[in-house]
C-alpha cells in the first residue's frame, strides 16, 4: 500500500514454515492438510517485499500462522502482477486448503483466481481487495484521514489557516481514500483553505523536493497534511531547515519515526495507525478460519487509533511501526 525510502535486505522468494519446526517429512512447500493431525496450509502471495511495511505485514501472517498450528506457504511477488498470477498457479497446484492474497494489481490477478475458484480453494485478500475473494482484511483509510484531520482542525483551531496537502499516488484508492476522510473533517469549517500538493507517492525524498516549492508558492500555509508519515517527515525536515516552526505536520501510518515526533512535541500533531503486523495478523486468523469451512464476514476492518501529543507516549517502542494497543 505504501512505500517507503528505506534499503532493504534481500530475502528469499520461497519461505515455508510450518509450527514450531521444518516442514513434515523435510519437503519444501507441500501440502499436509488433510493429514492426519489436521494441519491447515495457508499460500500466501505476498506483492512485493520492497517496502518496510509489507515486510512486517507478512511478518504478522507468519506469527498468526505459527500460533494456529498452520503451514505457511509463502511467495514474492516482487510488484509483478505476472509473477503474482503465476506464484498463485503453483500455489494451486501444491493443494494448499486456503489462499491469502495480496494483490499487485486486483484486476490483474483475476486469471489466477478463476483458477483458485475453479479448484475450490478459498481466497482471502488482505490490505488491497480482488473481486473473488470470499473476505476481505483491511483498513478503513477514509477514517484514518478523517481522523487526522480532526486532530488538525483542533489544533489550528477557530483561527484555521491553510493546509497543504501532500498526495500518495495519482488514481490509487488509498489516497484517494485518506483525502476524502481528510476533506471530511472540515465540511463547513469555511476559515480551511486545503491546497491539494503534487503526488509524492509515499516517498519522503519526493517530498522534500515538493515541500521547497510549496513552502515558497505558499509562505501563509499553518499546517501539512501527508497521506502518510514518511512524506510528512520530508515535509517537516523542509520545515525545519526554514525555520518554520509556526507550521504544524500530520500524516497516517503510525511510523515509529513519526510517534516519537509527536511524542516530542517536534510540531508533529497527529497520525493514525495503520500496524501492519496486526493487520497480517487478522488476515492470516481469518484464512486459517475459511480452510477449516468456519463462517467469515466478508469485509473486515483491522481497525485504527489515533495517535496524538496526549496518548503518544504509550505507543513508543522499537518497532518500525507504532503497535495498536490491542496487541
Amino acid at each position: 500500500m505504501k512505500r517507503l525510502s528505506y534499503a532493504l535486505v534481500a530475502v528469499p522468494i520461497v519461505l515455508v514454515l510450518a509450527a514450531c519446526t521444518s516442514t513434515p517429512g523435510g519437503t519444501t512447500g507441500e501440502n499436509t492438510a488433510g493429514a492426519s493431525d489436521g494441519t491447515v496450509t495457508v499460500g500466501f502471495s505476498q506483492a512485493t517485499q520492497q517496502s518496510p511495511f509489507y515486510v512486517e505485514l507478512g511478518d504478522g501472517v507468519k506469527e498468526a500462522a505459527a500460533d494456529n498450528d498452520a503451514e505457511l506457504v509463502y511467495v514474492d511477488a516482487n510488484g509483478d502482477v505476472t509473477k503474482q498470477n503465476n506464484d498463485i498457479e503453483d500455489l494451486i497446484t501444491k493443494n494448499v486448503d486456503v489462499l491469502l492474497i495480496n494483490p499487485v494489481d486486483p484486476q490483474g490477478i483475476a486469471p489466477a483466481l478463476a483458477s483458485a475458484k475453479a479448484a475450490g480453494i478459498p481466497v482471502v485478500t488482505v490490505d488491497r481487495f480482488a473481486e473473488g475473494a470470499i473476505a476481505h482484511v483491511g483498513r478503513d483509510n477514509v477514517e484514518m484521514g478523517r481522523l487526522v484531520g480532526e486532530a488538525v482542525s483542533d489544533k489550528l483551531g477557530e483561527a484555521g489557516g491553510k493546509i497543504i496537502e501532500i498526495q500518495g499516488d495519482a488514481g490509487g484508492t488509498v489516497a484517494a481514500d485518506r483525502k476524502q476522510g481528510f476533506h471530511d473533517a472540515f465540511d463547513g469549517n469555511s476559515a480551511v483553505t486545503i491546497v491539494e500538493g503534487p503526488y509524492a507517492e509515499y516517498i519522503r525524498a519526493n517530498a522534500v523536493t515538493a515541500m521547497q516549492d510549496l513552502l515558497q508558492a505558499n509562505s501563509d500555509v499553518a499546517a501539512i497534511y501527508a497521506h502518510n508519515d514518511d512524506m510528512a517527515l520530508g515535509a517537516l525536515q523542509v520545515l525545519k531547515e526554514n525555520g518554520r516552526d509556526d507550521v504544524i505536520v500530520a500524516g497516517v501510518d503510525g511510523l515509529m519515526e513519526a510517534v516519537k515526533a509527536i511524542d516530542n512535541g517536534d510540531q508533529y500533531v497527529a497520525t493514525s495507525l495503520n500496524d501492519p503486523i496486526s493487520l497480517g495478523s487478522v488476515a492470516a486468523d481469518t484464512a486459517i478460519k475459511a480452510a477449516k469451512g468456519e463462517t467469515v464476514d466478508t469485509d473486515i476492518d483491522a481497525g485504527t487509533q489515533l495517535v496524538t501529543t496526549e496518548n503518544a507516549a504509550s505507543f513508543v517502542g522499537d518497532t518500525l511501526f507504532a503497535r495498536s494497543e490491542s496487541n
